[in-house]
Parts: C-alpha cells; sequence; structure tokens
C-alpha cells in the first residue's frame, strides 16, 4: 500500500510543479499582447527626440554658425559671394541671402546628436527630424549632402565670381594708373613768419 501512496504523491508533485511552471504562461494568455510588429508598426517617437538632422537649404544663408558650433566637425560648409546683379532671394523670416552655399554636408558617421548645431542657426533652417533609422553597410553612404547646387554649377559660381573680382581689380589698377598720371598742383606754401 505504501507503493501505491507513494506513486500518487510523485504523480501529484509533477501535477503541481508543472501547474505553478505554467501559472505564467495561463496569465499571460488572457491579457492583450503588447508585441509590436516593427517595421511595419512603429513606436510614435517622444516630442523633442534627437536623431537625424535635416537642412532647409531654403533658408540657409551659409553663416557657418552650425559647424562652428559642431563640438566633432561633422558639418562642412563652403559658401561663394553672390555677384551684385544676382538676387538669391530672402529667407522664410525675411533674412536676405548674400551667399551662394555650394556645399553643406553632414557626416552621420561622426555625429553625436548633440543638437548643438541647431539652437545657434539664426534662421532656423537645420533642426532635428523624428528619423532614427538610417543604417548603412558602408560608412561612406552616411555622408548627406544638403546642397543644392550640383558640382558644375557650384565651380560656375566661383568661376564668375573670381572673374568678378579680377574685372574689379583691374579697375582699381586703371584708376590709381590714371590718378598717377594726372599732375599734381602743388599747394602754394603760407608764408607765416
Amino acid at each position: 500500500m505504501s507503493g501505491l501512496k507513494q506513486y500518487f504523491k510523485d504523480s501529484w508533485e509533477g501535477i503541481w510543479t508543472v501547474l505553478v511552471g505554467m501559472k505564467i504562461t495561463f496569465k499571460h494568455l488572457f491579457v492583450p499582447n503588447v508585441t509590436i510588429q516593427y517595421p511595419s508598426v512603429r513606436v510614435p517617437m517622444p516630442e523633442r527626440v534627437r536623431n537625424r538632422l535635416y537642412v532647409n537649404m531654403d533658408d540657409c544663408i551659409g553663416c557657418d554658425q552650425c559647424s562652428r558650433a559642431c563640438p566633432v566637425s561633422c558639418i562642412s560648409i563652403d559658401t561663394v559671394k553672390s555677384l551684385p546683379s544676382e538676387d538669391l532671394g530672402v529667407t522664410s523670416n525675411g533674412k536676405k541671402k548674400a551667399l551662394w552655399v555650394t556645399k553643406f554636408d553632414i557626416d552621420f558617421a561622426k555625429c553625436c546628436y548633440c543638437q548643438l548645431c541647431v539652437f545657434p542657426c539664426p534662421t532656423e533652417c537645420i533642426y532635428m527630424t523624428d528619423v532614427y533609422e538610417f543604417s548603412e553597410y558602408e560608412r561612406g553612404k552616411l555622408l548627406y549632402n544638403f546642397s543644392t547646387l550640383t558640382p558644375e554649377q557650384a565651380a560656375e559660381k566661383k568661376a564668375n565670381l573670381e572673374k568678378f573680382n579680377a574685372e574689379k581689380e583691374a579697375l582699381k589698377a586703371a584708376a590709381a594708373a590714371e590718378a598717377a598720371a594726372k599732375p599734381k598742383i602743388e599747394k602754394p606754401q603760407d608764408k607765416t613768419e
């Protein structure tokens, strides 16, 4: 009889341990799941999140404030002064544009997402977006070019400015030569003794 008693006791302990182990499973069996089916469903990002930078080139005046504020030097900007005959327009907050932005690159492989480049911008053209998925297999693809000018257009703007400056210097030299060629009129000296 004791063997039968031990058999039922062992059977009950086996069933009991399975029930204790399945307690959590049964508890969550009737609770709605919280699994998000990423990437088709995405978690909404909180306000003021710091992710990828974006530059609105229509508002950029090429002041280089963002590049100077960057602690890791991931922003590089090149500008060319516009000619007096060119009208570049104004930004959305009314600031007149005077420079062609020939290069505006951000290297996201270096960026530490500190947002220090956003605050000094006088036209608020650079800002953080809610895009956080931009991984690449090659590091070179993390260099983003925001300039709206093609390399050919940028070279043309530089050449036009150099030509304009050369013509301006030639006019200055001609005016200086003309002024040197004119006879000097001597002023009579005062004879006060």
